[in-house]
């Protein structure tokens, strides 16, 4: 059987990706894939995923060269949600965050209010071009 069709993509034919850091363990992001995205991922080694704003597929890192070195992909147990084991590639530490964070996951629920609890790594308009 081909490994794609065992994917429970959604109605839109995408999957939600959760991207790990080997090392740290630290939760990076969450994205979505769709088939080609996923075939190009396991293909290349690299994370590519599917751009719902864009409509397109977005190759991490094709603009701010913070690319993820992909190590293993996992399916869960319903088949609809994919984890990926990466190395955030591009500046030490990695930023995998738009927003020039390590971490998309910088905001914490504090006394009723969001805080944000990670630095900026990098200045956004120094990354993206």
């Amino acid at each position: 059987m081909d490994w794609l069709s065992q994917v429970a993509w959604d109605a839109q034919g995408l999957v939600p990706v959760i991207a790990q850091e080997r090392g740290s363990k630290d939760i990076l992001m969450v994205a979505w894939m769709n088939r080609e995205a996923l075939e190009e991922t396991a293909r290349t080694g690299q994370a590519v995923y599917y751009s719902r704003s864009r409509q397109r597929l977005w190759r991490k890192g094709e603009e701010s060269g913070h690319v993820q070195q992909v190590h293993e992909i996992r399916l869960d147990c319903d088949a609809d949600v994919v984890l990926l084991t990466v190395t955030q590639l591009g500046h030490d530490p990695g930023i995998a965050c738009h927003t020039g964070r390590h971490s998309c996951f910088f905001q914490k629920l504090q006394g009723g209010q969001w805080l944000s609890v990670e630095p900026v790594l990098k200045d956004p308009e120094h990354i993206y071009k």
